[in-house]
């Protein structure tokens, strides 16, 4: 008999990304590795002999993840009536995410980002925030989702409370739980941040985007303080790896020892957190929910875009032993 297919909703953006490459003009003028910035002149021509076309979105890339991860995934977000809604279309139907709960303006233009590819895999990006930063509550009306949906991911709302709020009520009254990866909209107002929390079933951040929300100096700190609003949390510390904590069960984990160079950077926050939020709906413990999140996060920065790397089904049989240990807070 047949395991049901778990069903993940991805509510927020998609984005058509453009990746400029292989250009001697965008090596990275460095000081130190976390004070590089590129060296362009106003004026300057600078030509460009690799141009690559991806679909983004923090919604979009998670959609894939699930799809990818063998059960049913669908996409919910606004797209503007333009060639970058097609080709982001087009790339979800072909990893087989249902596409039928996008929203759709003719006022605005689809989100757009201008990639500026550094050789070490870092980034600058050049974003246009179109439909977007326009989102309202009608795009994402659950009452309007005629599916079963098991999980909600929940991607940034560019700071619209009204609409978390909406869906996070909404999710409670149908029984549905909730993974909540916040962008910098809402983590500038963290009390209103808090009023969210309550409803959400898995929060992942970062160590500075923690401590944005609550008060602390270390991991354990932070984790603990979260825990108080949230079962599930996990924080990511860069290459000072991870900690997760559900219930009881907490977890420090090192970097996943990928074999492969980081290409780009892009997307690995989101294969982290819609990797750890399936196979923690899949049952997984906490560890191997860890594992695997930090597997598609090296998998997603060996490859250009944020989707190509991103796992798929089985590859669990072949993931790289790493550091995970259980601690206690």
């Amino acid at each position: 008999m047949s395991k049901k297919q778990i069903s993940f909703l991805c509510v927020g953006s998609a984005s058509q990304d453009v990746y400029l490459r292989n250009v001697d003009d965008l090596v990275p003028v460095c000081a130190s590795p976390e004070d590089c910035f590129y060296n362009i002149h106003l004026g300057d021509k600078i030509y460009v002999n690799k141009v690559d076309f991806m679909c983004g979105g923090g919604a979009s890339n998670a959609s894939v993840t699930f799809a990818r991860g063998g059960e049913k995934s669908y996409f919910m977000g606004l797209l503007g009536c333009d060639p970058a809604a097609t080709a982001c279309l087009a790339s979800m139907s072909k990893e087989g995410v249902d596409t039928k709960y996008v929203s759709y303006t003719k006022r605005y233009n689809t989100d757009y980002s201008t990639l500026l590819l550094a050789p070490n895999g870092e980034r600058s990006i050049l974003t246009y925030r179109g439909c977007g930063m326009h989102i309202k509550p009608d795009n994402f009306d659950l009452s309007k989702v005629t599916d079963e949906i098991d999980w909600i991911y929940m991607t940034s709302m560019v700071g619209h409370f009204d609409i978390l709020k909406q869906i996070a009520t909404s999710a409670q009254e149908r029984g549905i739980k909730i993974a909540w990866n916040p962008g910098g909209a809402e983590l500038a107002r963290p009390n209103e941040l808090k009023k969210i929390l309550p409803y959400i079933t898995i929060l992942s951040v970062n160590k500075e985007e923690a401590q944005r929300i609550v008060k602390g100096d270390t991991l354990p700190e932070l984790l603990y303080a979260l825990h108080e609003y949230c079962p599930v949390c996990i924080i990511t510390d860069g290459r000072n790896g991870a900690m997760a904590m559900s219930g009881d069960d907490v977890v420090a984990a090192g970097l996943y020892d990928a074999k492969a160079k980081p290409v780009d950077r892009t997307g690995a926050g989101d294969a982290f957190c819609s990797g750890f939020t399936l196979k923690y709906a899949q049952g997984e413990s906490i560890k191997d929910c860890v594992h695997f999140a930090s597997a598609n996060s090296a998998s997603v920065v060996e490859k250009m875009g944020s989707k190509p790397g991103i796992l798929r089904r089985g590859a669990e049989a072949n993931l790289e032993p790493m550091d995970i240990r259980e601690v206690k807070l």
